[in-house]
């Protein structure tokens, strides 16, 4: 009937999902996964078929993304594609599958199926059906996933995803930080051991006839979850295991021993709740010790807020492509203003990813063809679309970063680069970080890592210009922030000692020569204090601070900073008697 009502023929307006290891994912309350072919759409009584199988497989190519990756970033998508986000023609189920599918393989679904909902509205009777199509079709786009036909075996879980009930509006369950390795064979177990040698690790050995073992089934859970990933928790049934069980002489359950940087380090018996938690937390603390700052009273600089800066400020963007000239009638171009106008006017629900191919070529090719006057207009367009994490989050996992990086090196390049380049460049910089995926990037990847350091380090010793400083300031915090939370949950350090000891240098010249600016040296102040606090105290980075003197040089900021707690903090405690 679509013809005779809307003057177009419409064939259909298509569900689509993303299929991929093994599970399907879609979207309708919230983004939901199933077994491939057994959601609730296309089927029961509307159509003679069953349920969920599709009428046309379409295969959009392979992605080398990280599973763990992916499921970062359909969490950081939750808040655009929730429940009552979904609207039938404007924020459907082919919008997730299109961002979804530019992400894991660099292109979108076909435009035949994006644009039918747009065809439909513009049609004379379009927008009056609208709301009586959006009701009738509630009822399905909402719904529950169908359950899992019985004859049917699970799928397979993937490697970095627990398969548990998705709660509306997110993905299924993220794997936890530490889990209970179930070990039946010797090999096996002397495998895991071997991996946790420069950490520790702990045995259990239980027997399925052992009633006192069960009790301590979920504090053993609990205490692997809270040790997390750097530690080694297994569980042996001697009752199957024998040969584990004879090598070690298990002659009762439960039995715990325990190991420390490979070598045995206790072994107890008994069901006592309180002295396995003592245990074991004695044995965490020898395997990693707390860092001496822990016992610094550093209440402003700890307390806080540790959320990355970012510029969202839009500037008028008709202007800003009048200025950028010809290069403004790209496609690309105009697919992201519309993008970024979009998401300013409506939310980000309402803002379709534009083609992020198409746009990557022409921001590689605009280094070389446009002067420096116009890519800084470019770049702002950039900069702003980046506040987006769907955005952000396709260059994140861009292979090499071979449109970012060499953007930030051209800007480096340019002797007496234009202020205005500079500093949206920096400001670009820093609205990568709206994406979960991209900080450890920026960190650990050079081709990245080294032109942002060299950015960060040139702009804080610029003399003349302060909104430069108070930018490489903030991109540096957003910096030091990820670092801060990497030593204190993770225990881990990824950005290299010789790019912390140049961040560091030019951070201790730029605070002492700061003396107009409170905003730039507050910031300055956190992200030297960030980037000192447990940092290792035999490192060169300690022999830096050291070296140039930076308590005093902190505190020889008292007269500007009104704040002089966060002065008396980092100068004094931090600075003083952490690296004393």
């Amino acid at each position: 009937m679509s013809a005779a009502l809307l003057g177009t023929q419409i064939d259909a307006v298509y569900h689509t999902s993303v299929v991929f290891d093994g599970l399907e994912y879609l979207y309708g309350r919230g983004i939901q996964t199933c077994i491939p072919g057994f959601s609730h759409h296309a089927g029961g009584s509307i159509f003679s078929r069953v349920a969920g199988q599709p009428i046309e497989v379409l295969t959009l190519g392979e992605t080398s993304l990280p599973k763990d990756v992916i499921w970062e970033y359909l969490e950081s998508l939750k808040e655009i594609y929730a429940a009552e986000a979904y609207d039938l023609f404007l924020h459907n189920c082919n919008n997730f599958t299109n961002d979804l599918s530019t992400f894991l393989v660099g292109r979108g679904i076909p435009d035949h199926i994006t644009s039918l909902p747009q065809t439909f509205l513009n049609s004379p009777l379009g927008v009056l059906l609208k709301p009586t199509l959006e009701n009738a079709m509630r009822p399905i786009t909402q719904a529950s996933l169908s359950p899992v036909p019985s004859r049917l075996p699970q799928p397979r879980a993937p490697t970095a995803v627990n398969l548990h009930p998705a709660r509306a509006g997110s993905p299924t369950g993220v794997p936890p930080t530490g889990i209970v390795h179930t070990v039946s064979s010797l090999h096996e177990l002397d495998t895991l051991l071997s991996s946790a040698s420069k950490s520790c690790a702990v045995v259990f050995f239980t027997s399925s006839t052992c009633p006192p073992c069960k009790l301590l089934y979920p504090v053993y859970d609990e205490l692997a979850a809270e040790a997390g990933t750097k530690s080694v928790f297994a569980k042996v049934d001697i009752g199957t295991a024998y040969d584990v069980g004879a090598k070690y002489g298990i002659r009762a359950t439960p039995t715990f021993v325990t190991f420390l940087k490979g070598e045995k380090e206790n072994e107890w018996k008994g069901a006592n709740e309180g002295q396995l938690r003592g245990n074991i937390r004695l044995l965490l603390q020898m395997a990693w010790p707390p860092h001496p700052h822990l016992g610094l009273s550093l209440p402003v600089l700890l307390g806080s807020n540790l959320q990355p800066i970012t510029y969202s400020k839009l500037p008028p963007l008709d202007k800003l492509l009048a200025k950028m000239g010809d290069a403004s009638n790209d496609t690309s171009v105009v697919a992201v203003k519309e993008f970024v106008s979009a998401r300013s006017s409506q939310g980000a629900a309402e803002a379709t990813l534009p083609n992020l191919t198409a746009f990557s070529r022409f921001l590689r090719e605009s280094t070389k063809t446009l002067s420096q006057d116009v890519i800084f207009t470019v770049v702002d367009l950039f900069r702003v679309a980046l506040v987006d994490a769907r955005f952000s989050g396709y260059y994140a996992e861009e292979k090499d970063h071979k449109t970012v990086a060499p953007l930030i090196q051209h800007v480096l390049s340019i002797k007496d680069c234009p202020y205005s380049l500079r500093l949206v460049t920096i400001q670009a910089a820093c609205n990568l970080f709206t994406s979960p995926l991209y900080p450890k990037h920026i960190v650990t990847c050079p081709t990245l890592t080294t032109p942002i350091i060299e950015l960060i380090t040139t702009s804080l010793l610029d003399v003349k210009h302060n909104s430069i400083r108070v930018a490489a300031a903030s991109l540096a915090f957003n910096i030091a922030t990820y670092i801060h939370k990497q030593r204190v949950v993770a225990q881990r350090e990824l950005l290299s000692t010789d790019d912390q000891v140049a961040l560091v240098a030019s951070l201790l010249e730029t605070i002492s020569n700061e003396n107009e600016s409170v905003e730039a040296l507050k910031g300055l102040l956190l992200t030297l204090g960030f980037l000192a606090f447990s940092a290792p105290q035999d490192g060169e980075l300690a022999d830096l601070l050291r070296a140039m003197d930076a308590s005093e040089t902190v505190k020889a900021k008292s007269k500007l900073f009104r704040k002089e707690a966060l002065v008396k903090e980092i100068g004094e405690e931090l600075l003083g008697k952490g690296f004393g």
